[in-house]
């Protein structure tokens, strides 16, 4: 009896053994990963694989998960660093990298520090990219210049397995003495700029002045031309009139300036001393007659 017993229970140890055998290895040879990351198999201390999101499978006891890197996009924190303008402003820029491992068996092999790593390496590449360009230059193409730099980051990082999702200067800082300089060069601009615009008022002023004058004189000319033009479309009724009715029709004409002439002098209130020439009944007589003679 204690040898079935022993029996049984030794066989009982063996299946119990052997089942928590299967439970271990079923425990470490399914691996079940979550989206957002993933994991870097090694084999006997080498590199094997390296598991996606879901379940995956490795060989229990021979395979381990060394690392469990995340995917998400990452935030260095804002870091600041001193560079020179091709002008030699000194500056203080602020800026910001964000980023995501996309092969982690590079990221986790080749870089132990990776934050460190790309905060030097966005340092260095602001520093010379500001030295290309002057201050004007850095304060007005920001946007090309972030383009720059997050290019260049780009190429840098491209041998860790990381994609830069993004670059941001988020300021441009200057000394308390280069902001001083700068503010009597902007009121110097301004008061430029003030002058310029009174010169020009006062230019066009001028101009103005000188189209209103212009235009009278033009006026002037023109109404003198239509006065002529009458006089001398009346000397031409004249000379017509004297072509066709002969050197009587200028006599009658004469004689009708006399006899207005009188009248408007007779009009008077009667003090005036009225003087006629010797021939001025002839020149009645003659302007009678040619009335006369008219009708």
């Amino acid at each position: 009896m204690e040898q079935m017993l022993m029996d049984f229970l030794g066989g009982n140890l063996v299946t119990l053994l052997v089942a928590a055998l299967i439970i271990i290895s079923i425990f470490l040879g399914v691996r079940i990963v979550p989206q957002s990351e993933k994991y870097v198999v090694e084999r006997f201390g080498r590199l094997k694989s390296v598991l996606g999101p879901g379940i995956n499978f490795i060989v229990p006891f021979i395979d381990t998960v060394r690392h469990k890197v995340s995917i998400l996009e990452r935030q260095l924190p804002t870091a600041s660093q001193d560079a020179i303008t091709k002008d030699n402003v000194l500056v203080q820029v602020e800026t910001s990298v964000f980023y995501r491992i996309l092969e982690p068996e590079k990221t986790v092999y080749r870089i132990r520090d990776v934050d460190a790593a790309i905060a030097t390496t966005v340092a260095g590449i602001v520093r010379a990219e500001i030295g290309k360009m002057e201050l004007d230059e850095v304060q007005s193409n920001r946007s090309s210049l972030i383009n720059q730099i997050q290019t260049s980051v780009e190429d840098a990082v491209d041998n860790w397995g990381i994609e830069v999702t993004r670059a941001e200067i988020l300021d441009v800082n200057l000394d308390q003495a280069t902001r001083d300089a700068m503010l009597q060069q902007l009121n110097a601009e301004r008061e430029r700029r003030a002058q310029v615009t009174r010169a020009e008022g006062a230019k066009r002023a001028v101009e103005l002045n000188a189209d209103a004058e212009l235009y009278a004189a033009e006026q002037i000319a023109k109404a003198r031309r239509i006065e002529a033009d009458a006089e001398a479309y009346a000397t031409g009724v004249v000379a017509q009139a004297i072509a066709d009715n002969g050197l009587e029709a200028a006599q009658y004409q004469v004689a009708l300036k006399q006899v207005d002439a009188l009248a408007k002098v007779g009009a008077g209130e009667g003090k005036q001393t009225i003087l006629l020439p010797a021939d001025a009944l002839d020149a009645f007589k003659n302007a009678f007659g040619m009335l006369k003679g008219g009708k």
